[in-house]
């Protein structure tokens, strides 16, 4: 009987004996990178997937970077991951199918630094136009460094050329052309910068495409030119640089204009410079020629202005004493008027003046309030004779009908043996209806005293 460990640990054994290395061909799904460094996956076809790792030791050294979906190429052997229990593929190699992984991993990286804007050209500087100083990092024993000097030398050979060597090929390649930037940047002062080596396959350029050589160019600040392989040859460097050049030669043609165009062009600078010099001098004398034929003796001009002066100065005197006398007048009229408008003779007669209307208002004043305390007391009157409680001690009275407490004004609101409510001046009574009489008019109305008169007037009569 097997424990679950030796189980495993003996289906590890057979496996590991039976598969040694193995080709697997697949599709990458779920990919996952930690930061162990490793990286994990799945290869799947139609109908199946199997479990991958790639050990950092191996994960670094892929040019390319594994994505889903990827159709690829893999060789490792079969392991079990004893914790689990489960069987996978301990990959060696990873290549994408189809495409080589230079190419691949050139794409990535390519769109990645496209996508952070490295290859945009409004960042990229401008080249000086003709640079004192050169620094080119490349092989000192490669075929580029000699065709960019020669070129050089022919063209202007007074221009200083400094060459920084690096490996310009291998796995240390881009490690020292990153430090050869930063020396350049450090410590020498150039002008321009030419990065170059001659042609070579894609693995033999491969260092110019390295994703450090890109940063680093674009951290120079110092103009960098790019002169890597050949014409058809594009790298991550050339599409970096403040400029790309096809060659080392044509990078060296596009830094400096040959001596003797420059001589010839400055030549034909000096004699346009002289014509135009000699062209203008002449039109100058012709000009002080005619100016001094048209001069003439300035002295009759300086006499004739001093009569004018002369003459400009008497009218200006007699202006002024003109004026003066004008003023004067005026001020003398203003000062008898100010005189006869003085508040003091204006102030006697302003307090005589208030006195009167003073007494007048008052008299006014007095006349109104007795006028309107008049017919206060008219309206006294009227509202008196209006007054609800006045009529009711008149001997009239008001009744309302319970239980609603409305008012009756006619008989035929109220029945016999109703309960009715009577107001007087003075308390309310409670009564009941014993009998109603419709027929009775307003004319048997009777004002309290004039009924008692009246009563005794017929006893009277009677007696």
């Amino acid at each position: 009987m097997y424990s679950v460990t030796e189980l495993t640990v003996e289906i590890r054994e057979l496996l590991e004996d039976r598969f040694g290395f193995v080709w697997v061909e697949g599709e990458i799904s779920n990919v996952r990178t930690p930061s162990s460094g490793h990286c994990y996956m799945a290869l799947k076809d139609e109908n199946t997937q199997i479990r991958t790792v790639l050990f950092r030791t191996v994960f670094r050294t892929l040019k390319f970077r594994p994505e889903d979906g990827m159709k690829v190429i893999a060789q490792g052997r079969i392991g079990v991951y004893e914790p689990r229990g489960e069987y996978q593929l301990v990959l060696d190699y990873l290549e994408p199918l189809g495409v080589g992984a230079l190419a691949l991993a050139f794409e990535q990286l390519k769109m990645k630094l496209s996508a952070e804007g490295l290859f945009r050209e409004e960042i990229k500087r401008p080249l000086p136009f003709l640079p004192a100083r050169v620094a080119v990092i490349t092989s000192p024993t490669g075929a580029a460094v000699r065709d960019f000097l020669r070129v050089i030398h022919r063209r202007f050979a007074n221009i200083e050329v400094t060459v920084v060597p690096v490996r310009v090929q291998g796995e240390l390649a881009a490690r020292e052309i990153v430090a050869g930037l930063e020396i350049v940047n450090r410590h020498l002062d150039v002008d321009v910068i030419v990065l170059t080596r001659g042609g070579g396959s894609l693995e033999d350029l491969w260092p110019f495409n390295e994703e450090a050589v890109a940063r680093a160019i674009r951290a120079s600040h110092i103009p960098v030119v790019s002169a890597v392989g050949h014409e058809i040859d594009v790298t991550i460097s050339d599409l970096a640089a403040d400029l790309r050049a096809p060659t080392p030669s044509a990078a060296a043609e596009m830094l400096v204009a040959e001596k003797e165009a420059l001589v010839g062009r400055l030549k034909e600078l000096k004699g346009r410079l002289i014509s135009g010099a000699r062209t203008r001098v002449f039109r100058w004398a012709e000009r002080t020629e005619y100016l001094r034929a048209r001069l003439r003796d300035p002295r009759k001009a300086i006499e004739r202005s001093w009569q004018r002066l002369d003459d400009l100065v008497g009218r200006l005197l007699r202006a002024e004493t003109s004026c003066l006398r004008e003023r004067k007048a005026r001020l003398a009229t203003a000062v008898g008027s100010l005189r006869r408008s003085s508040p003091k003779n204006t102030i006697p007669a302003l307090r005589r003046e208030l006195s009167r209307d003073l007494r007048d208002l008052k008299t006014s004043m007095a006349r109104d309030l007795l006028l309107r305390r008049s017919a206060v007391s008219v309206l006294e009157g009227k509202l008196g004779g209006l007054d609800p409680h006045a009529v009711l001690k008149r001997g009239y009275s008001i009744t309302r009908r319970l239980p609603d407490g409305r008012v009756v004004r006619q008989v035929s609101e109220v029945r016999a043996g109703g309960l009715v409510q009577v107001t007087l001046a003075s308390g309310e009574l409670g009564c009941r209806v014993e009998t109603t009489n419709p027929a009775a008019g307003s004319e048997d109305l009777r004002f309290p005293g004039r009924a008692d008169a009246q009563n005794g007037r017929e006893r009277k009569d009677h007696g």
